[in-house]
């Protein structure tokens, strides 16, 4: 077993690639159609499970879990405990470092995008002159 401050460095940043991958199929420009095809089929669907499956590629946060697994699968990480739940403490713990860097970037991307446009506001202004 891992000591205890390696465990927790891993969790903090076995956090980032699923934050990152999360968010990027969520939410940025490259995935634009397909998100929006899930988005419609996940209203549109006949039965709870296919709207379901399709709205786990819509939320940051129910896609994490997903990717979580994943990344478990891949590194075979265990938080606290040598057992399954060890593998349940560092999926539940992976999620939610992740989500908290989402939370973060997101609230960063909001901060930029309103500079971008005080910035260009200023800037029409100044051309108006």
């Amino acid at each position: 077993m891992m000591p205890l401050s390696t465990q927790v460095a891993w969790l903090f940043l076995l956090a980032i690639p699923v934050a990152c991958i999360a968010w990027t199929v969520t939410h940025e420009e490259i995935f634009k159609e397909p998100h929006d095809y899930c988005v419609k089929q996940s209203k549109q669907q006949k039965t709870l499970l296919a709207r379901k499956f399709f709205y786990l590629f819509t939320c940051e946060y129910c896609f994490s879990h997903y990717v979580t697994i994943f990344i478990l699968i891949l590194t075979s990480y265990q938080f606290l405990m040598d057992d399954w739940r060890g593998y349940l403490l560092a999926g539940f713990s992976i999620v939610w470092v992740a989500n908290i860097y989402m939370g973060l970037f997101g609230l960063i991307r909001i901060d930029l995008k309103k500079e971008r446009l005080e910035a260009q506001e200023e800037e029409e202004r100044l051309n108006k002159k």
